[in-house]
């Protein structure tokens, strides 16, 4: 392994941390830390912070909840990625993890559906869904609701087969940096 080559290219890619493996609250927290001081020291402003960290958390909390929800092994695929990084005027948060293919299609098609609102729809669902008495995993997506309420653009989602069970699947949420 060249860690000299992957610092050029999380360099070129303007990217801030990143981080590979399971995740637990111990580490989500320590990761939580860490953006918030780093970020905080780029004098950005304090909401655009506070919009970084709350997608982060979201992200990171469906992720190691879908992997130990479904028990995908951890020395399988059990492991997740997030990243941040500097994307023009703003900073992409992005996850990817690895999930089932039957979750695929209900998946996409919640993502589809908050994208496609505008922002006062947006706002209205977000309203309505807390109003609803909804089991966790159950819902609408709120987290991913709130998630595209913070971003100027649509949430961006890939999908990679892996297997005839397994997709990886990636999510990108653009934050301003002066929300």
């Amino acid at each position: 392994m060249d860690l000299f080559l992957l610092r050029e290219q999380f360099t070129k890619d303007g990217i801030l941390m990143c981080f590979n493996g399971p995740f637990s609250h111990s580490i989500i927290e320590e990761m939580g830390t860490a953006i918030k001081n780093h970020l905080a020291a780029e004098n950005i402003a304090r909401m655009a912070v506070q919009d970084v960290f709350a997608v982060y958390i979201e992200m990171t909390q469906n992720a190691r909840n879908y992997l130990t929800r479904n028990q995908i092994p951890i020395e399988d695929t059990g492991s997740a990625t997030i990243l941040i990084a500097k994307h023009g005027d703003c900073y992409a948060v992005a996850s990817g993890n690895v999930i089932l293919k039957a979750d695929v299609e209900k998946l996409v098609s919640r993502i589809d559906r908050i994208n496609a609102f505008d922002a006062d729809a947006l706002k209205k669902a977000i309203r309505q869904q807390l109003r609803c008495d909804v089991l966790p995993g159950e819902g609408a997506g709120i987290g991913l609701m709130e998630m595209a309420k913070r971003s100027p653009a649509k949430l961006e989602y890939s999908l990679r087969d892996i297997d005839d069970r397994y997709a990886f699947f990636t999510l990108k949420t653009l934050i301003r940096r002066a929300s």
